[in-house]
């Protein structure tokens, strides 16, 4: 081969190999898609109890607002703002002194008044003698047993004056009307203070709360059948940073008639609080156990697609393509199960992961999951993961 024809050669092979490449790739452009790989999981059917779910506001079981008894000087706060206190804690004191005088007075005519009467008995005494000699009439005689009645009552008021004066001074020392946590003090020492105003601070119990809140006539009638037996009714609740409901308690108030401006009745729930987790004015969400369970179909809630006004699933046919089902939704359940009330059979294989790469009548790679016995997919070890190592048998 001559030199210049070497060349030529060289250069007409590379534009072969080129177009060769080229109609290799566009072969493959036009070729069928690639199936996405998905993850499914199929419907379960097992036994739930619907709720219905209520907004509600906590409140104390007991709350009171401190006043003062007496009118007088405040001397001294014993307690720190947001402290709490048992029941009988001192709080506040007023100065005692002219109670405590008026107290020594009044003791002093109870002592004159006793004096009185003794010496009226005295003369009851003698004059029944001088009336059996007739050395007086029976004039004298009844007028001296009416004045033994006198001092006597005069010695029972006394004594109640006496016991109202120390009441008074027993007042002037403000504690604690029941435990729970004070609030701040309103009035600070060396102001006066009236009877009963101003108040002086608010006192709330900590041991336990109240949860009120409207249950509108529909769920009232779903939810009536359990407050005709003895046991309280069974009520959940969750505070508004709470996932689920985590903390249980008991219906220990129900109103004696619906609302008719609001169509709802008043239900209050009963929390205990030792953990000091419940702070009244709070914002609760509340459940009640609509009636017993029944069987429903369920599919974890992020399988639930969105199209406008309409709820949908995929799932898998026979033949590996993925299905467009609109659905019906009920509530949600425990685990992020959702209640499929209609569309969904149970034992189909609804895809779980991967929606976004799913389009109607397209073929998929679905990866089938196993379920827990609540309905949850088991999400898969990746290929090569070791498996997860067993833990040791106790002896």
């Amino acid at each position: 081969m001559t030199p210049g024809v070497r060349p030529l050669v060289l250069s007409l092979s590379l534009l072969a190999a080129a177009i060769l490449a080229g109609c290799g790739r566009s072969e493959a452009q036009g070729g069928p898609p690639m199936a996405p790989p998905v993850s499914a999981a199929p419907a379960v059917s097992r036994d739930v109890t619907l709720y219905d779910e209520f907004s509600g506001r906590l409140e104390a079981v007991e709350s009171v607002e401190v006043r003062s008894r007496v009118a007088g000087t405040l001397q001294s706060v014993h307690f720190r703002d947001g402290q709490e206190l048992q029941r009988g804690a001192p709080m506040f004191s007023i100065d005692a002194r002219p109670f405590t005088a008026e107290l020594a007075r009044l003791e002093a005519q109870l002592a004159s008044a006793r004096n009185a009467a003794a010496l009226a008995d005295t003369e009851v005494l003698r004059t029944r003698k001088l009336l059996e000699q007739k050395a007086v009439s029976q004039q004298e005689a009844d007028q001296a047993e009416a004045a033994a009645r006198n001092a006597s009552a005069a010695v029972k008021a006394a004594e109640a004056a006496v016991a109202a004066a120390r009441l008074n001074v027993e007042y002037t020392q403000i504690r604690a009307p029941i435990a729970g946590r004070a609030s701040r003090a309103n009035v600070t020492p060396g102001n006066l203070v009236g009877v009963g105003d101003p108040v002086l601070t608010t006192l709330v119990a900590q041991d336990k709360v109240h949860a009120w809140f409207d249950v509108s006539e529909q769920a009232w009638l779903r939810v009536r059948g359990q407050f005709k037996g003895k046991a309280a009714p069974q009520v959940e609740m969750a505070l508004a940073d709470e996932s689920g409901f985590p903390h249980a308690g008991s219906v220990d108030f129900v109103d004696n008639r619906l609302n008719p401006a609001t169509g709802a009745i008043r239900v209050r729930a009963l929390f205990d609080n030792k953990e000091r987790r419940f702070v009244p004015g709070l914002y609760a969400r509340l459940r009640l156990a609509g009636g017993s369970a029944s069987k429903a179909v369920l599919t974890p809630d992020r399988a639930i697609g969105t199209d406008q006004t309409k709820r949908y699933v995929f799932v898998v046919g026979a033949d590996k393509t993925a299905q467009f089902r609109e659905v019906q939704l009920g509530p949600l359940v425990g685990g992020g199960m959702r209640i499929i009330a209609g569309g969904l059979k149970a034992g189909e294989l609804v895809v779980v992961n991967g929606l976004q790469r799913v389009r109607p009548g397209a073929p998929v790679q679905a990866q089938v999951l196993a379920v827990d016995a609540q309905g949850q997919p088991v999400e898969a070890p990746p290929p090569g993961a070791a498996p997860a190592a067993s833990a040791p048998a106790k002896s």
